[in-house]
């Protein structure tokens, strides 16, 4: 049944004649009798009936009156419901991020958006950033990360937006030769035993911009993602590593700022073109941007 026929009978229900219905909703007499007669036949039995000159409303027509009442109350408050979120963040918000760069962002976008209204469901997903795509089927927001010199996700179906610059520097442990030196340059470290992630990633593509400089392949002896074991492996002199400045935490670790290559990811915050007008999605997106600019402020203690 059209609710809009719905109103015209609670309307005949509340004013008592057809011609008080039609001034109330600035409609002639025989519009309204027209929508009257076709909601009869959507409910399949008769709402009105005779009474001299007007018509009055059968039990049915009463009955469906009171149902009416709450069809029309409950369009109200979706009406009124569906206003609120275009005019204030709210509702979930799907998240995906890589897990350094949750452990960095991630609790000071929660704090941020702390009754706001808005949830984050956060996922997550560490892949290369040729999988964004693929994860935006099923996720808001992506905060993927990429080496600087590579190329922006954007494209007909990806909105990308550059969020901070993450220096990527060598870890050493204590006793290494290069530990008291605070820089390292590539020509020093093409004989090194190498703790690194798998290809596809940033610290990857620093690595080969190394070997490329020096002309020698380096010596990989572990690939993992897992930037908790990297450090655990380098502090015990397994190897030295690639890591990415604020995602060290290990107390035991040097690091070395590495001089003579480009070397720092880029953090990007990837959706579908347009999810920004979403004011949810909108207020993700702030909270992620005063996040980095925190993370990133010289002022930032750091373990």
């Amino acid at each position: 049944m059209s609710i809009e026929r719905l109103r015209v009978l609670r309307e005949l229900a509340d004013r008592g004649t057809v011609a008080a219905v039609a001034e109330a909703l600035s409609m002639t007499p025989s519009a309204v009798s027209q929508q009257l007669k076709v909601l009869a036949q959507e409910a399949g039995v008769a709402l009105l009936e005779p009474d001299g000159r007007r018509v009055r409303l059968t039990d049915a027509g009463r009955a469906l009156v009171v149902r009416a009442d709450e069809v029309l109350a409950a369009m109200e408050k979706a009406v009124h419901e569906m206003a609120s979120y275009r005019g204030s963040p709210r509702g979930q918000v799907r998240v995906a991020l890589f897990p350094s760069g949750a452990a960095l962002l991630l609790p000071h976008v929660l704090a941020a958006l702390k009754d706001s209204g808005v949830e984050v469901v956060a996922r997550d997903e560490d892949v290369p950033p040729v999988e964004v795509p693929r994860l935006l089927a099923d996720y808001d927001v992506v905060l993927t990360h990429r080496d600087e010199r590579g190329a922006s996700l954007a494209g007909a179906r990806v909105s990308s937006r550059v969020l901070m610059r993450e220096p990527i520097d060598v870890v050493v442990a204590p006793g290494h030769r290069l530990a008291r030196n605070g820089t390292a340059v590539p020509a020093e470290l093409s004989d090194e035993t190498w703790l690194s992630v798998r290809g596809g990633f940033p610290v990857d593509d620093v690595l080969r911009s190394i070997a490329t400089v020096t002309g020698v392949q380096p010596r990989i002896a572990q690939r993992l993602n897992d930037f908790t074991v990297i450090e655990a492996l380098v502090a015990s002199s397994y190897g030295i590593a690639l890591m990415p400045r604020y995602a060290v935490r290990h107390p035991d670790l040097v690091m070395l700022r590495l001089e003579g290559v480009r070397a720092a990811r880029i953090y990007d915050l990837a959706t579908r073109p347009d999810a920004e007008k979403r004011p949810a999605v909108a207020a993700v997106l702030a909270a992620f941007q005063e996040a980095a600019r925190r993370a990133t402020s010289p002022n930032q203690s750091r373990p």
